[in-house]
């Protein structure tokens, strides 16, 4: 199982997208737990996530977020601005799941 969390400014915007993943993830039969947050409280699930992908608007966070993160290996990566627009679920989940190495 693959433990994805994306963080956004308020963990709102990223929902939709988290819900567009999930739908991916059912129908490919990919074990994957997907959930949004404010980027807020990253340091608060770190135990709980294997990936973190910032929403667009928080990308300038990256550098902070990955040092967060640094300790317990989880990489960080920012969704591209046209997977976000365009909600696409499936290249966000793939990009999720190359940063794991994999499901």
């Amino acid at each position: 199982m693959t433990k994805i969390i994306l963080a956004c400014a308020a963990g709102m915007s990223t929902s939709l997208l988290v819900n567009k993943m999930k739908e991916v993830a059912e129908a490919e039969n990919i074990e994957a737990s997907i959930k949004a947050i404010p980027e807020a409280e990253i340091s608060q699930h770190l135990n709980e996530c294997d990936v973190i992908l910032l929403g667009p608007q928080v990308k300038f966070m990256i550098d902070e977020i990955r040092a967060i993160a640094a300790p317990q290996s989880i990489p960080v990566e920012v969704v591209p601005m046209q997977h976000y627009g365009m909600m696409n679920g499936k290249a966000v989940l793939e990009l999720a799941l190359s940063l794991k190495g994999g499901n």
